[in-house]
């Protein structure tokens, strides 16, 4: 091992990427833990979770015995990151911060901050490998499949790929947790960050009031009958069954009510009762699409394909067209694929083949 390789590690205050510094750290190189505070309010409770993470990673980073920083890109994450999750949201689409931050801001910014330290190399606590094969880096599948991220870094180039180190590759996360255990480190036993990307938990139709004004209207079935009234069309997500206070109305059939379209130009929430099968789609137009590790040299395969986080993989044959736009026909239907999220493939190899925008969803 060289001892002078530098890496600098995206540490969060979390379990996964204290370890991941600790095992570089081991492994000799010369690690340095780096901070990144991309958002500035509090948190429904009115506490600064930044504040409480940066002392986790401080205590974390004192034990290990390497130095640490603290970078603000606070301002690159809203022009970049949450500025199109709004635009994203205005439109009535729903959007994944998490996959823009990885590429805008963990694999930009962060990665010229951590250059500027001396870094040869940054390193995350992704779930995920990278596999360099003819002069190519594959972005493959981690060994604990219920914790695998590679759908989160669909849009990672070349570039991007060739300067990182993902340590958690062939860790299972119990085990994870069993080695910051016996390293002593603060943040064995915390619990997993969820929600948006460094926003974190929150009552997300509160939140999102606090940047698109409610705007009521009323929420009708498909024959255009009201059956309720909504707080505003982009505060729903298509499918979504809970939280719609429309349960038990007169001339129903009794089944729940389900969110089956937003209607932003009218301000309308259509939903259906009990047969969901209108939210089955059978395929799909993707835009912005990132191809790992290069464009595929045929314009038609078949493949699989993940149309939201933790989703099973599904059969889909994929069409390359002129204007770089993607097709992807579905083996068989799928429940809610929501425009605005994005399509990721992947082979039997278990290589992420990339991953773009979904545009348009097609029910026939």
């Amino acid at each position: 091992m060289n001892n002078k390789k530098t890496v600098v590690v995206g540490m969060s205050g979390g379990v996964d990427s204290s370890v991941s510094a600790l095992l570089l750290k081991k492994q000799g190189y010369n690690v340095i833990g780096l901070f990144m505070n991309n958002w500035e309010e509090k948190d429904d409770c009115g506490t600064c979770t930044a504040t409480e993470d940066y002392e986790d990673v401080r205590r974390v980073c004192d034990a290990i015995g390497i130095p640490y920083y603290s970078v603000n890109f606070a301002k690159e994450y809203m022009e970049k990151v949450f500025s199109n999750f709004l635009d994203e949201y205005k439109k009535g689409r729903t959007p994944n911060p998490d996959v823009l931050c990885n590429r805008e801001i963990k694999f930009g910014p962060f990665l010229k901050h951590a250059k500027m330290l001396g870094a040869d190399f940054i390193a995350t606590g992704h779930y995920c490998k990278i596999e360099k094969k003819d002069n190519l880096y594959y972005l493959k599948k981690s060994k604990d499949k219920s914790k695998d991220q590679t759908y989160f870094l669909n849009q990672l180039n070349q570039q991007q790929l060739s300067q990182v180190i993902f340590p958690l590759a062939d860790i299972e996360k119990t085990e994870i947790r069993k080695i910051a255990s016996e390293n002593n480190l603060v943040n064995a036993k915390k619990k997993d960050s969820t929600g948006i990307c460094f926003i974190g938990e929150r009552n997300f139709k509160n939140f999102l009031k606090n940047y698109i004004p409610a705007k009521k209207g009323d929420i009708v079935d498909l024959n255009g009958n009201i059956v309720g009234k909504h707080d505003g069309v982009l505060y729903y997500t298509l499918g979504q069954r809970k939280g719609l206070n429309i349960g038990g109305k007169s001339g129903g059939n009794g089944e729940r009510w389900f969110v089956l379209q937003k209607d932003v130009v009218n301000n309308r929430l259509i939903v259906s009762q009990g047969e969901d099968d209108k939210l089955f789609s059978s395929s799909l137009l993707a835009t912005e699409f990132n191809w790992i590790p290069e464009k595929p040299k045929i314009k038609k395969f078949s493949c699989l394909a993940k149309f939201r986080y933790r989703q099973p993989d599904q059969k889909v044959i994929v069409e390359i067209n002129a204007d770089e736009t993607v097709n992807v026909i579905f083996d068989k239907k799928q429940r809610a694929v929501t425009e605005g999220q994005y399509v990721v493939l992947y082979d039997e190899q278990e290589n992420c083949l990339g991953g773009g925008v979904i545009d348009k969803v097609f029910f026939n």
